[in-house]
Parts: structure tokens; sequence; C-alpha cells
């Protein structure tokens, strides 16, 4: 999964929220100086991928993309189902889109120091060009998406993907769907465990 539904299973823990969110910038077990509640984001973080990356629905969802990007199919799956989060948010929280990203955005800000440095570089362009919030826009996970193509200097071709996207809508919001309500329920019984321990 992509930021927001990172952020969002975190259930408005702020400390979980801020692991959750980092934790893709740790190296392995080198997170031993956070809080006790930020490491347990990192650990909810790497759980909620692995059982991601293990889902049928996400695999039939891959597979749709593997011929024509290879590897980088689950990337642009995790953003196709932020989008997905994005557009049914309502059906999600009661907290109007606009309102959950801003302060995301502030309790980020907040905690600045706390981030590790590739954080901190991401932050000021995920603020200024409102990436949480205009995920639900097609333009969004187009600029997003040209983004991460140019990083993998044009290999991966993810600036296509939304042809995919569009072409397969429907196919992957109910892939989405059906997936997410699993998730939900794998990541309310992980964050118990973790925050028992």
């Amino acid at each position: 999964m992509n930021f927001l539904a990172h952020l969002y299973l975190s259930k408005n823990n702020e400390e979980i929220m801020i692991g959750n969110f980092i934790a893709d910038h740790i190296k392995g077990n080198k997170f031993s100086h956070f809080s006790e509640n930020i490491q347990k984001g990192i650990l909810l973080h790497r759980a909620i991928d692995t059982f991601t990356d293990a889902h049928e629905i996400v695999r039939i969802s891959k597979r749709r993309l593997h011929e024509r990007y290879g590897h980088y199919d689950g990337i642009i799956i995790d953003i196709f189902y932020d989008h997905f989060l994005a557009i049914n948010w309502r059906d999600y929280s009661e907290v109007p889109l606009d309102v959950y990203v801003s302060s995301v955005y502030k309790l980020l800000e907040k905690n600045i120091d706390v981030l590790p440095e590739k954080t901190k570089n991401l932050l000021p362009y995920m603020v200024k060009y409102n990436w949480l919030y205009n995920y639900q826009f097609a333009k969004g996970i187009k600029d997003v998406l040209k983004g991460m193509n140019n990083r993998t200097n044009g290999k991966s071709m993810m600036n296509l993907a939304t042809e995919d996207l569009l072409l397969h809508y429907d196919s992957f919001n109910s892939d989405f769907t059906k997936f997410f309500k699993d998730l939900q329920d794998f990541s309310t019984i992980k964050t118990s465990e973790l925050l028992t321990n």
C-alpha cells in the first residue's frame, strides 16, 4: 500500500502514524532510537506490506500490469489502491479528505526532527503538491507515476500506467474494495497485538 493507506490504517494514533509513514526509509532493524510506538508503527507498516504482497486479490491486480511493467507492477498497484481509497474516502472516514490530509501534514511537520533524512527531503514536495489529497484525481496519479518513472530513468514506463488504470478502472476498483476490507481487519488485529506487547 502507499502513503495514504498506511496513514489511514494507523487509526489516528500519532506515533503509529509517524512510524508507518517513515518505515520505507528505515533499513533493517535500525530503529531502536525511536519511541516505542513509532517502532510499532514501523513494524505495522512491514506487516501490512507482507500481507498485501501475499494477497490473492492484489496478485490478480498485478497480473493486469505485469506484461507491460514487470516487477514494477506492485509499486503501481500501491498507487492505484491509494487512488481508490481517496476517491471512496467517504466510505471509510467521517472526516473529509482535505481535513484529514491537512492534519497529517501538520503532524509530520510538527515532528520533523524525528523523521529520517530521506523523509525530511520528501515531505516538502508532498505538502507543496498535496499528494495525499490529489491521489483522487487522474492527474494526481499521473504526476506521481511520472515522478516514479523519472527515478527509474524511464526504464519502468510507469508514466504510462494511467492508461491501464482507465482501461481496467472498474476491475481495479472492485479489487481494491474487496482487498481493503481484509486489510482493515488484518491491520486492526495486528495493531492490537503490537500495542499489547
